[in-house]
């Protein structure tokens, strides 16, 4: 099979980070594994495009490029809301109505909204420009309070960081979730961070160690096979059930019950894409006890079932 091809579209001055954001996901080639993507850049004007961090890099390709793209990936835009070129727009449209999927990373969400690709769906930017993006698109949902939206045609995420959640979990949809892990493994990062977790904790302050939910995470994600009620997490992490449920609301975005369910379906997609294991000894193993309750929450949460997902990313 052909590599999927990814276009990063490059803007003056670009953000080297947003960038790497996408390159490091969709230019990894984890080892022992066929490249599964191409990825280039493109400019309006190619030659040397100055960046944010005061160095120039050299865009080799013009819009042209994006013709050929599956993937488009506007890696911010500097500065938010500045008029983006007609024959970007164009271009824009053009690759969007041939089929290509179009992915905002922090405020490229601006330039998906002048375009027209986001008019009356829901949207995310960097929540310190979510209110500018709100007001100057009124058509435009737009939620701060996620890290990134997708639709599938397109996709918006919040700020930098956001962008690689955004990418990985494109990458998970393209290839599986064991994929996505191995190219999360090579970035040392964690392999999923839900969409709907919150931009930023409510607490303004830096966790103290002493605070941190790690230990009893790593602890919980080993034992998935067992019951994890709150009360026993509770109890490994020495603390009451309100203030345990506390701090996942602050660190994480989410309650310990989602973590744990999320958890459990991350683990029970391995297992359906590496081995052959009959799915309800799956639900068994990863702790959601039958395969009626696999196929409702795998249904509720990913809009498929165990076996149409098998036969899509099976390894074996």
């Amino acid at each position: 099979m052909s590599p999927h091809r990814v276009v990063a579209l490059l803007n003056l001055p670009q953000s080297p980070f947003e960038l790497a954001c996408a390159t490091e996901v969709f230019g990894t080639v984890p080892e022992g594994e066929r490249p599964r993507y191409s990825f280039r850049n493109c400019a309006e004007h190619p030659g040397p495009l100055q960046t944010t961090a005061g160095y120039e890099m050299l865009v080799d390709a013009g819009l042209e490029a994006l013709e050929q793209a599956d993937t488009v990936v506007v890696p911010g835009w500097q500065p938010p809301g500045v008029p983006v070129p007609p024959t970007v727009i164009a271009a824009l449209r053009a690759a969007h109505r041939r089929g290509a999927r179009i992915v905002a990373i922090c405020t490229g969400a601006f330039v998906l909204a002048q375009a027209g690709l986001l008019d009356g769906r829901r949207a995310t930017t960097h929540w310190r420009d979510s209110a500018r993006l709100a007001a100057a698109f009124p058509q435009v949902r737009v939620d701060e309070d996620v890290l990134f939206v997708d639709h599938g045609d397109v996709a918006t995420s919040a700020g930098t960081g956001a962008g690689i959640d955004l990418c990985l979990h494109l990458v998970r949809s393209d290839h599986g979730a064991a994929y996505a892990a191995q190219i999360a493994r090579n970035m040392v990062l964690p392999p999923h961070r839900e969409g709907s977790q919150l931009q930023y904790t409510v607490r303004p302050v830096p966790v103290r160690a002493d605070e941190s939910l790690a230990p009893v995470l790593e602890w919980a994600a080993s034992r998935l096979d067992t019951r994890l009620p709150l009360a026993r997490l509770a109890a490994r992490a020495g603390l009451s059930g309100r203030t345990l449920a506390r701090r996942f609301a602050e660190q994480l975005g989410t309650s310990p019950g989602q973590w744990l369910l999320r958890q459990r379906l991350d683990a029970a997609r391995v297992l359906l894409e590496q081995t052959d294991l009959p799915v309800e000894a799956i639900a068994s193993r990863v702790g959601l006890t039958s395969a009626v309750n696999l196929r409702r929450r795998f249904r509720a949460h990913l809009g498929t079932t165990p076996g149409a997902y098998r036969r899509t990313f099976s390894q074996t």
